[in-house]
């Protein structure tokens, strides 16, 4: 169902850029002080796959599966020079933890994200139709709204990651533009199940995926 609705908000974002790229306005230039405001529907897609140990540290059998999700998001990309940016990005995504393992495949948490990611990027032709660029940054996961489920208590551990991105704008009219991005974080929390009876660590290294509409200010 979530993934659905990404995808139809995706579609509504591309029918917007449709309609601004019908005007006859000629692409807005951007260099040294531009800053790109870009309403994105991205989705949050961890790696997870570590293994839940005892607190004596032997192997439980189970492993730990985190959930995608699709949130709508914001971008703010300011041009500290002609060819160079800082992106900041703003949202929050909720993400179901299961264990899995044989013929196991039970839910134990579900939580919220807050996944702000920041990255200096390199713009090499900042005014083409279609503008790429690559970027490179950190990011800082913090947890809230936890729900515990099916009689267990999880504890996840906030912390800093880092982050890699690639990226495209293409200047469609005016002020306007339509983003693609890709980031990958590498991120690794410390999970406790039931005060340490059981525990992982967990290596979430999510790719954070976008598409969006830009305005140029």
């Amino acid at each position: 169902m979530k993934t659905a609705a990404a995808l139809i908000a995706s579609v509504s974002l591309l029918a917007v850029a449709g309609a601004a790229s019908a005007q006859t306005t000629a692409p807005e230039p951007v260099g040294k002080g531009s800053l790109i405001v870009t309403a994105r529907m991205t989705g949050v897609l961890p790696q997870a796959d570590d293994a839940i140990v005892t607190a004596a540290r032997a192997d439980s059998g189970l492993k730990v599966d985190v959930g995608d999700d699709w949130m709508p998001t914001l971008g703010f990309t300011y041009f500290v020079a002609d060819h160079w940016a800082v992106e900041a990005i703003l949202g929050a995504t909720q993400h179901e933890v299961r264990a899995k393992g044989g013929t196991t495949d039970v839910a134990v948490h579900e939580t919220w994200v807050l996944p702000p990611v920041v990255t200096l990027q390199y713009r090499p032709t900042p005014n083409a139709t279609v503008s790429p660029y690559v970027g490179a940054g950190v990011s800082y996961m913090a947890f809230f709204s936890g729900k515990d489920k099916n009689g267990f208590e999880v504890d996840l551990d906030d912390g800093f990651g880092v982050a890699l991105q690639a990226g495209a704008d293409w200047n469609i009219s005016g002020p306007w533009t339509l983003n693609l991005d890709a980031k990958k974080v590498w991120f690794d929390t410390d999970a406790k199940i039931n005060g340490g009876a059981l525990k992982s660590s967990v290596s979430l290294d999510p790719w954070v995926v976008s598409v969006g509409v830009g305005r140029k200010f």
